[in-house]
């Protein structure tokens, strides 16, 4: 009897890692925290709660965290959240829609709204102003405030109308009065940026004509003359503002150099001079001085950890002083007070999972204000640690291997969770995505192939031309690397991914044949040709330009185009496809992965194309979120199922 219960809990063991993970919901739902937003005053703190697929805005008392306020913020996609003073939130959205006056597919619009904290009212942010043809509460940047006789003063860039024509323009927004002002001149119709310093004053212009790529900078001196300082031709990665220098002489320009890379120039306000560049390759984020919107400082990935510099030698005692207080966590900086004493912290612990944290420097303590995830437990979240291993041709390419808790790290099915971008790269820490997929057995390999963001230009530059090639195999690469070490079966391999990392996925199907099992590609492109030819990324603008450098072809009709086309080599696929993309995609629209199940289906090939409704992009919405994660892991666990084994050691 004794011995018939041993084998039965020996059986049990063995396929419990499974059984006792938590359920999808807790890793693909949305976070149940997103921002932090300290006031300037330090006493209130503002951040957006979930609950499901639902948002709330949330307004606390930093001291004794009363709830001051809580209400839905609607349907539309919050993307930025800003104080402006103790009694203004700026909140920016996004939806898609159809363009004004023109015809072609749906764009996704940014829009700003003001909420006035001590009358609960929600209001347009950008309103018709007084002598302007028609202007519509559509912003292109980053609301700015700035604090003018003790009032706070938006300036956005919007789009306003000229012969109905739509163009950038600069609007001053007075908060108090609810009236909006274009300040920037409505027949500028290549001016498309703008840098007002902390008196509200327009300091300079930038402006950019698109087609032949001629990009100038202008200057508004003391005088309130303009002097042009610099005319260049920009095909890509136009320059752009960072920002008024620290002791306010002068600005900071960003460049992407052909040769070194990111770079930040000084331009001296009014006499114009450049100063000496300062390489930046490995892309960092300026801090702004929550009162003047001066430079500060940088922050930047750097390798595996993230580092903060700041000018002021206060500044950066007060940063050391708070990460001191969460050692061996990854923290990052979300907001603080003007006096620096009331600061919002985002701290990703490798055991407990990311939470945000409000830190007062008065009293030397830090309250936690949520979990992003609150559903898991430590042993909810699995082990990821950095790589690096040798492509084909002996490029290093580092990423992050995400291993499941309780199994022998040995002969493990893989899943290849390639990154999007493809400028971009995959970071340290919790990964929603690869923790719910180790959760169910499967390793997970995230490779930051060549041509990533985030490692100097010469490793971001040899990505260049090597879509469906030397990116590709990078991929590839990292699997051989890992069966070799006897990490996983190289016989039980899948490939998903979303954005580029889906192109990667359906070019592992039809281009790098014989790896994978099977291949999840979500919002992936499928035909280059038309992706390039597309409304949102023209051939001959700035935007089709990147798509032919990383493509590695002269234009449309070249036939690279098709080659690397995983549509066009349908027919070469021999195993299972799920194709997964929101309707409401701006960025990568839905046609690519309907033009690929069709080409599938000709072909004769297994294939299933899943149509999220109301999705754009980036997965904004938590129900769709939820959807596509279900909808992968069933595929996986059908095509590539992570067979129970006795566990051995846990990693």
């Amino acid at each position: 009897m004794l011995g018939k219960f041993m084998l039965a809990l020996g059986a049990l063991v063995a396929s419990g890692w499974v059984a006792c993970a938590a359920p999808l919901e807790a890793y693909g739902k949305l976070p149940q925290i997103e921002r932090a937003e300290v006031s300037p005053s330090g006493k209130l703190i503002a951040f957006i709660a979930t609950d499901g697929d639902g948002r709330a805005l949330v307004i606390q008392t930093t001291q004794g965290r009363q709830q001051v306020f809580k209400g839905p913020v609607g349907a539309l996609r919050l993307r930025n959240l800003v104080w402006a003073g103790d009694q203004h939130l700026i909140l920016t959205f996004s939806t898609a829609k159809q363009p004004a006056f023109v015809e072609g597919p749906r764009v996704e619009y940014s829009m700003a709204e003001d909420f006035d904290f001590a009358t609960g009212r929600l209001r347009p942010l950008i309103q018709d102003p007084a002598g302007v043809e028609a202007s519509l509460n559509s912003v292109t940047s980053t609301p700015q405030v700035r604090m003018i006789d003790g009032k706070p003063i938006v300036f956005v860039t919007g789009e306003h109308f000229v012969s109905n024509e739509g163009r950038n323009g600069l609007f001053r927004i007075d908060l108090d009065r609810h009236s909006s002002r274009l300040i920037s001149k409505p027949d500028d119709a290549d001016a498309y940026d703008w840098l007002v310093d902390e008196h509200g004053e327009i300091v300079a212009e930038e402006r950019y004509i698109d087609g032949p790529g001629r990009w100038s900078l202008r200057l508004r001196r003391s005088s309130g003359s303009w002097l042009t300082v610099e005319r260049a031709t920009w095909l890509t990665s136009t320059p752009g503002f960072v920002g008024v220098s620290s002791d306010g002489k002068s600005m900071l320009v960003s460049f992407g150099d052909e040769k070194t890379g990111n770079s930040w120039s000084s331009v001296a306000l009014e006499t114009g001079a450049w100063g000496e560049p300062t390489v930046n390759p490995s892309g960092e984020e300026a801090i702004l001085d929550p009162r003047t919107s001066r430079v500060i400082g940088s922050q930047a990935l750097v390798g595996d950890a993230w580092r903060y510099s700041f000018f002021d030698p206060h500044d950066a005692a007060v940063w050391r002083g708070v990460t001191k207080a969460f050692p061996g966590d990854i923290v990052t900086l979300e907001s603080w007070s003007t006096d620096r004493r009331m600061i919002a912290v985002r701290v990703d612990s490798a055991k407990l999972g990311p939470a945000f944290f409000l830190v007062d420097l008065s009293t030397g303590y830090a309250d936690e204000l949520g979990a992003e995830y609150p559903d898991l437990k430590a042993d909810d979240i699995a082990p990821r640690s950095a790589i690096a291993y040798n492509a084909a041709d002996g490029t290093e390419i580092s990423g992050y291997l995400t291993l499941p808790r309780g199994r022998n790290p040995h002969g493990l099915p893989l899943v290849v969770l390639p990154h999007g971008g493809p400028h971009a790269r995959d970071e340290p820490g919790f990964d929603w995505w690869s923790q719910a997929l180790a959760s169910r057995g499967y390793a997970v390999l995230q490779p930051n192939f060549r041509g990533s963001d985030g490692f100097g230009w010469t490793f971001l530059s040899a990505g260049f031309g090597e879509f469906g090639r030397k990116m590709q195999t990078d991929l590839s690469d990292g699997v051989r690397y890992l069966a070799a070490q006897g990490v996983i079966d190289p016989k039980r391999v899948c490939i998903v991914g979303g954005s580029y990392g889906g192109y990667a996925a359906l070019a592992g199907a039809a281009i790098d044949r014989g790896v994978y099992r099977c291949a999840v590609s979500v919002a992936g492109i499928s035909d280059l040709n038309a992706m390039l030819l597309d409304d949102v990324s023209k051939e001959g603008h700035e935007g089709g330009r990147f798509w032919l450098r990383y493509i590695g072809a002269k234009g449309s009709g070249d036939p690279v185009l098709t080659r690397y086309s995983p549509a066009s080599s349908a027919a070469q696929v021999t195993i299972p496809v799920l194709l997964i993309h929101g309707r409401d995609d701006t960025r990568v629209p839905i046609r690519q992965s309907r033009e690929m199940a069709a080409a599938l289906r000709r072909a004769g090939k297994p294939v299933e194309l899943i149509e999220l409704p109301a999705e754009d992009h980036f997965l904004s919405s938590g129900v769709t979120r939820l959807q596509m994660l279900k909808a992968t892991v069933a595929f996986l666990e059908k095509n590539n199922p992570a067979d129970a084994e006795p566990p051995g050691k846990a990693p």
